[in-house]
């Protein structure tokens, strides 16, 4: 099968191709020609608006709930939801029923995504359960396919238990995914600890409850010179810690999400459990530190941390609300919404070229003879957010009926385009 795509703008730093506007003849999934204008014939022609072309861009943090929670997310609607995004790799995260903790459980879901859109890469459990007393079959896991390691959701408590599993990764150079939160303090705290949440009258979670792990958890990589990667985060203290800690540690890198920029704990003032989050959504100081982190480039990826959650889940006392929420289909219209100035060759290196060196994924090159595993996007096209724009089997962000700037055509994927 031969795709023609006309008139794109090249987003690839660091090549020479980077900022042309040209035509792409894409056959049998690879780049076979590169022109100002190819007037091949082709079995599909794609010309749109103000179209971009990048490297695919992949998610390091998503949960698609299958196997054990079919009610939230399955693969099937999880690959949807990417797609709409304009991803075209995905790491999920092990906290399914059974967890995804040994060689079975990493092969059921490759086997289970071979034949979708989106690649879908297993995250293997830290340990055992993800309940942070006995590591996981972590070596055949990595054999089986696992791209990284983490407990997902649930923080690793233990300083030498991690300890061991970032001298074990060593050995067969994968990384830790590490959601910095000491379950000692504060652990049933609802939102951030402030000034918003002594008015509402909710207990809440201070920001040194991140930090103060973000800080044990770089010292651990420090010693063992190991790969650390500290997704979901959310205040200045933590931030300092890591730049501090990327002075000395090349294995070490971060992510925050969407909606800790675009989001302040002064948001939550109306009960919106749409917007309780773990880590909590912090005050807006954070938020500006988060942002300045992104352009510095400190921060090295955005993590959707994709999390359903069916509507009795959201819908409820404040207290009583599961923490999470979606946010593959809208991540880059709330990065863009976000911070509007950053370049577009800035956002596909958070996107795209930095998680795939991070987490090892072939790296894509927008070249003659290089797999055409590709993002198609409009960076200024303004959109609202209708459920028609949600494929997830879940609904819960507080993005409905909110305008965002930027969003994906699609994504090509073995030759073939698939629309967002």
């Amino acid at each position: 099968m031969k795709l023609l795509i006309k008139k794109a703008r090249i987003v690839d730093p660091g090549n020479t191709h980077n900022g042309q506007t040209l035509d792409l003849l894409i056959q049998d999934g690879r780049i076979v020609q590169l022109a100002p204008s190819i007037n091949q014939p082709a079995d599909q022609v794609l010309e749109l608006e103000n179209l971009h072309v990048s490297a695919g861009w992949v998610d390091v943090f998503s949960h698609f709930g299958e196997p054990g929670y079919e009610q939230k997310e399955t693969i099937a609607s999880g690959m949807q939801a990417a797609l709409a995004g304009g991803y075209t790799d995905v790491l999920l995260i092990p906290n399914t029923k059974p967890v995804t903790q040994d060689k079975a459980g990493v092969e059921y879901l490759i086997q289970r995504c071979q034949n979708g859109p989106v690649n879908v890469h297993p995250i293997g459990a830290i340990t055992k359960g993800s309940d942070g007393k006995e590591l996981a079959e972590l070596y055949d896991m990595h054999h089986s396919g696992a791209k990284a390691f983490s407990d997902g959701t649930r923080s690793v408590q233990s300083a030498g238990l991690l300890l061991k599993a970032l001298q074990y990764v060593k050995a067969i150079q994968a990384t830790i995914i590490q959601l910095p939160d000491d379950h000692s303090i504060q652990p049933h705290g609802l939102m951030h600890e402030g000034i918003p949440s002594t008015q509402m009258g909710l207990s809440g979670r201070p920001d040194i409850s991140e930090s103060i792990q973000v800080n044990r958890d770089i010292a651990l990589n420090h010693y063992t010179e190991s790969n650390l990667h500290l997704t979901g985060i959310s205040s200045q203290a933590s931030l300092n810690w890591i730049k501090q800690g990327k002075q000395s540690q090349p294995g070490l890198s971060c992510s925050t999400t969407p909606y800790h920029l675009l989001y302040s704990d002064a948001d939550l003032t109306g009960y919106n459990t749409l917007l309780k989050v773990n880590p909590p959504i912090r005050t807006e100081a954070d938020r500006e530190a988060l942002k300045l982190a992104v352009i510095d480039g400190t921060i090295d990826c955005i993590a959707t941390h994709h999390l359903p959650h069916e509507q009795d889940r959201k819908i409820c006392e404040f207290e009583q609300a599961a923490s999470g929420m979606i946010g593959l289909e809208t991540a880059f219209g709330a990065i863009r919404t976000a911070l509007p100035d950053l370049a577009i060759e800035q956002i596909v290196r958070l996107l795209s070229n930095n998680p795939r060196r991070i987490f090892g994924l072939p790296t894509i090159k927008i070249e003659e003879g290089q797999p055409a595993t590709l993002t198609l996007f409009n960076p200024t096209v303004e959109w609202t957010v209708d459920e028609s724009a949600i494929r997830s089997l879940s609904q819960n962000t507080p993005l409905l009926g909110k305008t965002l700037t930027g969003r994906a055509y699609g994504i090509t994927q073995q030759g073939q385009y698939f629309s967002a």
